[in-house]
C-alpha cells in the first residue's frame, strides 16, 4: 500500500448538510436496532413463566436464567467480533450482516425443541444485536451533521424503550390462551422481531457506505461520489469546504487499536469505562428485577406486571427525546453530569422511601419513571461519548469494547446483586442496593465534570483526529 497523501472535504460537507430525507432514512434504517433489543429483552422476560410450562419447552428456572446469560454473552462477543470487522470491512457491510444474523437466530429461537437449542439460538441472537451496536452507532455518528449529532444519538438510543413497550404489549397478546395455545404463543412471539428485521434489511439497501470510513481507508473517490449524491438529493451544489489531508495506509492491527484507545487517549478511556459501567449496573439492576419488586413487595399479579412497565418505558423514551437537544446547545459536559447526578440522587431518595414503606406499586412505578427520565438520557449519552471521542479508524471497536466491559461488569453484577437482596426479603438490604447504584451514578457525574469532552457541534475529526490524517488540524485535542 502506498503512503500517498490526498485531501478531502467530505466531512465538512456532511456536517453542513441541511436536515432532510437522507437523515430520516439513516435514523429509520439504523436506529431501529435499539427497538429490536428492547423488544427481545422485554419479550423474553415476559415469556419466562410460559417457557417453564410443560406445554411449552418445560424449562427449569435455572435454564431460563442460563438462557438470559447466553444472550448476554452472545451480545458481548458479537460486539467485539463484529466491531472489529466493522472497522476493517466497513459500516454498510457489517450492519447488513448483523441484522441477518439476528433475523435467522430469532426465528430459530421460535423453533427450539429443548433447553440446549433454545440457549444456543439465544446466544446467536445476542451476537447479532451486539454486533449491531458497533456498526450502527458508528454509522449514525458519521452520517449525521455535527450540530444535531447529540440529539439524534440520544433519541435513537432511547428508542430501546419503544421496543420494550412493544414487547410488553406483545407478550400480553401471545400469552393470552384465549387467543393462542401456550405451546404456540411463545413461538409466535419470536416471529415479531424476525418480521421487523426483514423490513430493516430492505430499508438498509438504500443506505450508502460511510464516506468518512471510505476516506480513511484510501477510497476518497468513492467518498466524494456518495457525498455528491447526498448533496444532489438535498438540492445543494458542491462548493469549497475545509479540507483535511489523509495518508493512504494499511489496516490497523489489534495492538495499535489498544494503544490508541488506552495510551493515546487514556483520560477518555477512563471516562468511557466509568460512564458505560455505571449506567449498565444501574439500568440492569432495576430493569431485570423490576417484576420481582412488584410481585414480592407490592403483591402485583405476574400477569399485570406488563402494564406497570409501560409508564417506565415511556419515561425512558421521553427523557432522551426532550433532553436531547440540550446536549447540543448547553453542551455535553454539563448535561451528562446533570442527568447522571439527578438519576443517582433520586435513586437514593427512592430507596429511602421504599425502606420506609412509603410507596405503593403505583408510586414506586412513578418514582422509577422519573429517575429513568434522566438516567435514560445519561445512559444514551455514554454511547454518544464513546462514539465521538476516539479516532474514526477505531470507532466501532471502541464502542464494542466499552459496551462489552460495561455490560460484563455492570450488566452482570447489577441483576445478581439485586436478585440476592430481593431474595432475602429485607427492605433494608434493598435500600443498600439502591444507595450503591445511586452512588455509582453520582461518581459518573463527577467523572464527567473532571474528564468530559466538549464535543457539541464539532466535527468528529476535530474531536478526535483520524489516525490517517497527515497533520494535526487546528484545534485537534490532546489525549
Amino acid at each position: 500500500m502506498t503512503s500517498e497523501v490526498f485531501t478531502t472535504d467530505a466531512p465538512a460537507r456532511l456536517d453542513r448538510l441541511p436536515w432532510g430525507r437522507f437523515h430520516w432514512l439513516v435514523i429509520t434504517a439504523l436506529g431501529v436496532t435499539w427497538i429490536l433489543d428492547g423488544l427481545e429483552v422485554t419479550l423474553v422476560g415476559a415469556l419466562n413463566g410460559a417457557l417453564t410450562d410443560p406445554r411449552a419447552l418445560g424449562l427449569a428456572s435455572s435454564q431460563v436464567g442460563l438462557a438470559g446469560s447466553a444472550y448476554l454473552v452472545g451480545a458481548v462477543l458479537g460486539a467485539l467480533v463484529f466491531g472489529r470487522l466493522t472497522d476493517s470491512l466497513g459500516r454498510k457491510r457489517l450492519f447488513t450482516v448483523t441484522v441477518v444474523v439476528y433475523l435467522v437466530s430469532t426465528l430459530l429461537t421460535g423453533l427450539s425443541w429443548d433447553a440446549a437449542s433454545f440457549m444456543l439460538f439465544r446466544f446467536l441472537t445476542g451476537a447479532g444485536i451486539g454486533g449491531e451496536y458497533a456498526a450502527v452507532n458508528s454509522a449514525i455518528d458519521e452520517l449525521v451533521p455535527a450540530r444535531r449529532r447529540g440529539f439524534v444519538a440520544l433519541a435513537v438510543n432511547g428508542s430501546f424503550w419503544v421496543g420494550a413497550a412493544l414487547g410488553s404489549l406483545g407478550s400480553v397478546v401471545v400469552l393470552d390462551e384465549r387467543i393462542f395455545p401456550i405451546g404456540l404463543g411463545w413461538r409466535l412471539a419470536f416471529g415479531v422481531g424476525g418480521a421487523l428485521a426483514l423490513v430493516i434489511i430492505w430499508i438498509r439497501r438504500f443506505l450508502p457506505e460511510s464516506p468518512r470510513w471510505l476516506m480513511t481507508h484510501g477510497r476518497p473517490e468513492e467518498a466524494e461520489a456518495i457525498v455528491k449524491g447526498i448533496e444532489g438529493r438535498a438540492g445543494l451544489a458542491g462548493t469549497d469546504a475545509p479540507r483535511i489531508a489523509l495518508t493512504r495506509r494499511n489496516g490497523i492491527g489489534l495492538r495499535e487499536v489498544a494503544g490508541v484507545i488506552f495510551f493515546l487517549y487514556p483520560r477518555r478511556a477512563v471516562l468511557a469505562l466509568v460512564l458505560m459501567s455505571t449506567q449498565a449496573f444501574c439500568y440492569n439492576a432495576i430493569f431485570f428485577t423490576y417484576a420481582l419488586i412488584l410481585t414480592r413487595f407490592y403483591r402485583v399479579p405476574s400477569g399485570e406486571v406488563g402494564w406497570f412497565l409501560l409508564p417506565f418505558a415511556l419515561g425512558n423514551f421521553v427523557g432522551p427525546l426532550l433532553l436531547g437537544p440540550l446536549f447540543d446547545s448547553v453542551g455535553r459536559k454539563p448535561m451528562i453530569a446533570v442527568t447522571y447526578g439527578l438519576a443517582g440522587a433520586l435513586l437514593c431518595l427512592t430507596g429511602w422511601l421504599f425502606r420506609l414503606g412509603a410507596l405503593g406499586a403505583v408510586e414506586q412505578t412513578v418514582a422509577w419513571s422519573v429517575i429513568f427520565f434522566f438516567a435514560s438520557a445519561g445512559a444514551s449519552s455514554a454511547y454518544l461519548t464513546v462514539g465521538e471521542c476516539f479516532p474514526l479508524e477505531v470507532r466501532a471497536m471502541a464502542i464494542a469494547l466499552f459496551y462489552a466491559i460495561g455490560t460484563g461488569v455492570g450488566g452482570v453484577a447489577g441483576p445478581a446483586v439485586f436478585g440476592i437482596l430481593i431474595g432475602q426479603g429485607s427492605r433494608g438490604g434493598i435500600l443498600w442496593g439502591y444507595l450503591f447504584g445511586g452512588a455509582l451514578m453520582l461518581l459518573a457525574a463527577a467523572t464527567e465534570l473532571w474528564l468530559g469532552v466538549k464535543a457539541e457541534r464539532q466535527g468528529l475529526e476535530a474531536v478526535a483526529r483520524p489516525l490517517s490524517q497527515a497533520q494535526a488540524g487546528p484545534g485537534a485535542p490532546a489525549a
